[in-house]
C-alpha cells in the first residue's frame, strides 16, 4: 500500500524475500489508505504510549518526549529534561479533583526517572541518584505503587518516594516485569525468571525474592501476562514457556526449531548463526486466549486453552519481527526490521500446511512437561483440529527504517515509530474522506451557502 507514493523499498534484513508474501497495491481488506508523517524527533523513536482518546507520547534515543494529537498530527508539547536516550516509558493514572488524570513516567540512560504532566509539559518529579539505568517500568494500580527494574528493583509510591529496593549482584539486571496475583511480581533476568513478593505492612513495603525459575536455556526477550491465571516467557533460542501465575509451575514448554532434520533437506547447510537468531522470540502479545509470538522473521498464533497451534508463518516478514498485536475477529498486526507493518487474518485452511520441524509449539511434543528434550523429527504436520492459515491482508510501506512498535487508536488510526526518526499515522481513507465532506457541508451551512 502506498508504494506509488513512496517508491520501492528494499528489505533491511538478510532473510531471503518470499514472493508469496508480496500482496501488491490492491489490498481490499486494508483500510489504511492515507498516511500522515510526523516529524519532531532527531534519532530513533522506540516508544509509544497512549495518554487518552486523542493524545499519545513518543520517545526514543534523542531523549525527547513528544506529545501528539492523533487526529490532527499536531505536536502539542516537547518534554525536555533527559540528557540521554529514553530506556522505558509508561503511563501513570491518578485521581485529581475527582477526575482521572494520566501522567507519564520515563527512564533514561542518564540514570534518571521523571514524572511528566502531559497537559502542561512540566516535569513534576525527577530522581537523579540512581546507581544504574532503568530498563523497565511497571505500575501497580491496585497497590498504589510503581516499580523500576534494572540492576536494582525499586518500589516507589505515587509521590515518587522510594519505599524499598533490592540490588542484584549480576550484570544481567531486570529486563521485563509483569504483575501476578497476591502481591507477587515476575521479573525476567537473563535466562531466569525471579518471583518477587511485595510485603505490605501499613505504609511500609518490603520486597523479597521468593523463587528463581531457571528453566530457560538462553536470554529471555519477552515476558507477558496471558490472563489472571497464566503468564508466558520467550527466549532467544525459541523456548516458549507458559506458567501458572499462582504456583509458578510450567503448564507448557515448547521449543521452536526452524531447522529441517539432518538428511531430509539441503537446508542443513544453512544452519548458521543467522538461523539461530531467526528463531528468537522477540515479542509476544495475548488477548487471554491466544498468544501471537514474533519468532525471528515469522509469526506463530497459539491457542492457550486448547494447547495447540492455530496458525503460523515461518517467514512473515523479510527480517526480524519486533512487535505484534492481536485484534478482534481473528485479525492481528506485526511490524519488522524490514520497515513494514503487516495485517493478517486467520482463515480456514484450504490446503495442507507447509512442513515444519520438531518442537513446533508442541505439535510434536507433550504439553505441561519441563523436559528440554525434543521429540523425534516429523516429516509433515499431522492432522490438527482447528489449524488455520495466516493470510496477509495488508502491507503498510512508509518507513525507511525498522519499525519499532505501533499503537492503535481504532477508528482514529494506527501510529508507528521507526529508526528513521519518523512517526506515521495511518488512517482509514474512506472514513477520512467522509469526515472531510461533512466538514465542508458544515462550513457551507455556517456561511449560509446551502
Amino acid at each position: 500500500m502506498l508504494r506509488w507514493i513512496l517508491g520501492g523499498r528494499e528489505a533491511q534484513g538478510t532473510v531471503e524475500k518470499s514472493a508469496a508474501l508480496f500482496i501488491g497495491e490492491e489490498q481490499p481488506k486494508n483500510c489504511f489508505t492515507e498516511m500522515q508523517v510526523l516529524k519532531g524527533h532527531f534519532d530513533i523513536v522506540r516508544f509509544l504510549v497512549q495518554i487518552d482518546d486523542l493524545r499519545f507520547a513518543s520517545a526514543g534515543d534523542d531523549g525527547l518526549v513528544l506529545i501528539w494529537n492523533v487526529e490532527t498530527g499536531e505536536c502539542l508539547l516537547e518534554l525536555r529534561g533527559h540528557t540521554q536516550q529514553i530506556t522505558a516509558m509508561t503511563s501513570y493514572t491518578f485521581i485529581r479533583g475527582g477526575n482521572a488524570h494520566t501522567a507519564l513516567i520515563t527512564a533514561s540512560s542518564d540514570r534518571t526517572l521523571s514524572l511528566w504532566d502531559p497537559d502542561s509539559g512540566n516535569r513534576v518529579q525527577n530522581i537523579s541518584d540512581l546507581q544504574s539505568s532503568v530498563k523497565c517500568l511497571l505500575v501497580l494500580d491496585r497497590l498504589n505503587v510503581w516499580l523500576s527494574g534494572g540492576n536494582e528493583l525499586c518500589v516507589w509510591n505515587r509521590d515518587f518516594e522510594l519505599q524499598c529496593k533490592m540490588v542484584h549482584h549480576s550484570d544481567a539486571g531486570i529486563s521485563a516485569m509483569v504483575e501476578l496475583p497476591k502481591n507477587f511480581i515476575a521479573a525476567a533476568m537473563d535466562k531466569e525468571i525471579v518471583i518477587f513478593k511485595l510485603n505490605m505492612s501499613g505504609s511500609d513495603i518490603a520486597v523479597m525474592a521468593m523463587r528463581h525459575l531457571a528453566d530457560h536455556h538462553d536470554t529471555i526477550h519477552s515476558l507477558i501476562n496471558i490472563n489472571d491465571g497464566l503468564f508466558a516467557s520467550g527466549s532467544h533460542i525459541g523456548e516458549l514457556i507458559i506458567w501458572d501465575s499462582v504456583d509458578w509451575t510450567i503448564q507448557a514448554y515448547e521449543l521452536i526449531l526452524w531447522e529441517e532434520p539432518a538428511g531430509e533437506s539441503q537446508s542443513e547447510v544453512r544452519l548458521t548463526h543467522q538461523k539461530q537468531i531467526e528463531r528468537s522470540i522477540q515479542h509476544m502479545s495475548s488477548d487471554g486466549e491466544f498468544i501471537v509470538a514474533a519468532v525471528g522473521s515469522g509469526l506463530y498464533v497459539y491457542n492457550v486453552l486448547m494447547k495447540s497451534v492455530v496458525a503460523y508463518r515461518k517467514m512473515a516478514h523479510d527480517s526480524n519481527v519486533l512487535h505484534t498485536m492481536l485484534q478482534e475477529d481473528g485479525h492481528l498486526m506485526s511490524c519488522s526490521e524490514d520497515g513494514s507493518v503487516r495485517m493478517w487474518e486467520l482463515q480456514d485452511l484450504p490446503l495442507p500446511a507447509e512442513p515444519a520441524s520438531s518442537g513446533f509449539f508442541g505439535m510434536f511434543g507433550t504439553f505441561g512437561r519441563s523436559s528440554k528434550q525434543s521429540c523425534p523429527p516429523a516429516k509433515k504436520i499431522p492432522e490438527v483440529p482447528g489449524l488455520r492459515s495466516l493470510e496477509l491482508t495488508g502491507d503498510l510501506i512508509g518507513h525507511s527504517g525498522a519499525v519499532q512498535m505501533f499503537l492503535s487508536f481504532k477508528e482514529k488510526g494506527l501510529v508507528t515509530c521507526s529508526t528513521d526518526h519518523l512517526l506515521i499515522v495511518w488512517k482509514d481513507g474512506e472514513l477520512q474522506s467522509q469526515l472531510r465532506s461533512l466538514a465542508v457541508f458544515q462550513k457551507l451551512e455556517e456561511n449560509q451557502e446551502l
